[in-house]
Formats: C-alpha cells, structure tokens, sequence
C-alpha cells in the first residue's frame, strides 16, 4: 500500500491552501513526495470552478463585502459553490497512475469516501445520476449533504470534495449551488438535529479514503509537511 501523508491544516484562507496544492502538485508529479491528504476549513469564500455559469452567483459584490465572503476564480472542474465554517474541506493530492488512470472512478470514490462516512452516523446518502457530489432524502425533498470538484494534471490530482458538517446554511442562498435549480443544501447537524464537531468526522473520512484507495495514512503536521515540501523543491526545480 501507497503511504499518504495526512495533515490536517485547521482554518486557512482559499488563496493560501490553493497555492500550497499548487506546490504539493508539482512535487507529486516529479515523486518528490508521496501522496497527500488535506484536511481544513476556510473562511466565507465562493468559488467558481472552469463551467461556472456567473448568473448561478446571486448576491452582488456590496452583498458579498458586507457578509466579508470573498469570491474566487478557479481551476478546478464544476460550477460554483460555497465554503465556510463549520464545512469540512478535503483536498487529496494523489498520483492516480500508481492507482487507476480514471477520472470517473476517482470522483465516484471520493463521493464512496462520504457515503460510508456519513453512514456512520446512520445518515443514508447516495449518488444521484449526472449530479456529482452526494446527496439525503429529506423532508420528502433531496437535498445535498457534500460537492466535488477536481482538477487532474499529468494524473495528479487536486481540489476535491466540501463536506457540510455544522455549516451556516443560510450561505448557500448566496448563490445556486453547482447550477442546480430548486436543490437544496444541508448539513450533517441539520439531519441529526444535533451539534456535530469536525473532529468527529475528520477521522472517519481519512479513514474510509485510506481503504477505497489502499493508502496507508501517515498523519503529518503542517510543519512536518512544509518541512517535506520545502526539502524536495530543489529536485522539483531540476526536474
């Protein structure tokens, strides 16, 4: 089994966990590193993948400072969507030629990640056809409980999934999230009707990505890592 290092970087801004993908990317395609698995929380941000539809963005830029939610273009595949406090943001950086060179069973795998996570808080989700990211029946309606959005470079994989633990829902009425007209966003408090932590479900979800994926977890602080990247640039520059 691939080891993948696990670090969980706490509350960071979009910008600065982007371009540390940016670099945890370009060490993965040289193999100057293993694979990566991050874990955070961002502050207010609305981001719009390489498909966004800028109509789906329903509050204008005053709205938008008022509520201090910053907005960001991205590389990354899909529409737009939100993240905030309270939402577990994922991003894994793995190299999919020493998995499967497939775009479809990786992101069907990551929505497998939450279904069995989500599962283990007795809470039935499921995928729903051409909609990527997972989804609950409630209240007679459907409704989604987590989105994904990707990039993949030479294989490498970055961006990846935003998991709605305790987030602040009323959020998402900012904007129609990923383009989908009349669907609703929700939360893992919201169907448990109880408050849930992050770090509840944090391990859960390293856990269940280390088995459909066959990596080893290593967990490593954000030191630790920064330490690992910075040693292996020089050979990423060379290379």
């Amino acid at each position: 089994m691939t080891t993948c290092l696990i670090t969980d970087l706490g509350f960071i801004s979009y910008s600065d966990a982007f371009a540390l993908q940016r670099r945890l990317v370009a060490a993965r395609k040289a193999g100057a590193i293993d694979d990566v698995f991050l874990l955070c929380e961002h502050p207010h941000v609305i981001t719009l993948g390489r498909n966004a539809n800028r109509s789906n963005l329903l509050a204008s830029e005053p709205v938008l400072r008022q509520k201090a939610v910053e907005l960001h273009e991205t590389n990354r595949g899909g529409d737009i969507t939100y993240h905030g406090p309270g939402q577990i943001v994922g991003y894994p950086i793995l190299n999919l030629a020493h998995l499967r060179r497939d775009v479809g069973w990786y992101v069907r795998t990551l929505e497998e990640v939450m279904i069995r996570a989500s599962s283990n808080f007795g809470v039935t989700a499921y995928r729903v056809a051409e909609r990527t990211g997972i989804w609950v029946e409630a209240g007679g309606k459907e409704e989604k409980l987590a989105a994904i959005g990707v990039h993949i470079s030479r294989w490498v994989t970055s961006h990846g999934f935003a998991y709605n633990v305790s987030t602040d829902l009323r959020y998402f009425d900012l904007i129609i999230p990923c383009g989908i007209v009349g669907r609703k966003a929700t939360s893992l408090e919201k169907l448990l009707s109880r408050s849930v932590s992050l770090d509840e479900v944090k391990p859960l979800l390293t856990h269940h990505l280390g088995n459909l994926f066959s990596l080893t977890p290593c967990p490593t602080s954000s030191e630790q890592l920064l330490a690992t990247l910075a040693h292996s640039e020089p050979s990423v520059t060379s290379s």
